[in-house]
């Protein structure tokens, strides 16, 4: 589990190294990013719950509103997708003031978080499904992208 934590870690560190520093376009004035920021995260989301709504096609007690059994693959998915969508509320709290405070670097971490969220997102869930040790990758990569683009922000606003 360490070793998915640290690496979640690295790969979050460099989306905000990559954001911050390499994807400086004049395409992404910080108004205009903001507005399509959420588009990985919502995309994301809607992945989940077609998955889920057609998981419950297929199953009497699903279709019924009955929540799934424990440790199946339709309990995983609902876990995934509650997780989700925690993910996306702390991106919606935080990622239009990391943009704001990051000044002329905001744009292009907002362009860096919204690519990189739908596949640390994925990953979380693909090692959901393997085992719940896995997950750790998929969770630290999107939830320490958040805060160290924070960090990077604040950062940046102080100094």
């Amino acid at each position: 589990m360490l070793i998915g934590g640290g690496l979640g870690a690295l790969w979050a560190a460099s989306v905000v190294w990559l954001g911050a520093r390499v994807i400086e376009l004049p395409i992404f004035a910080l108004t205009p990013m903001l507005l399509v920021a959420f588009l990985g995260p919502g995309l994301v989301i809607a992945l989940m719950v077609f998955w889920s709504a057609m998981r419950r096609f297929g199953t009497d007690t699903l279709r019924d509103g009955e929540a799934p059994a424990k440790g199946t693959y339709a309990d995983i998915d609902a876990r995934v997708l509650r997780n989700t969508i925690e993910q996306v509320v702390l991106a919606l709290c935080l990622w239009p003031s990391i943009g704001f405070l990051a000044a002329d670097d905001g744009p292009g971490l907002l362009a860096a978080l919204s690519i990189a969220f739908p596949f640390a997102r994925i990953a979380f869930w693909i090692g959901y499904r393997i085992s719940p040790a896995l997950r750790l990758f998929g969770f630290s990569a999107t939830f320490y992208a958040t805060i160290f683009a924070l960090l990077w922000a604040v950062g940046i606003w102080l100094f």
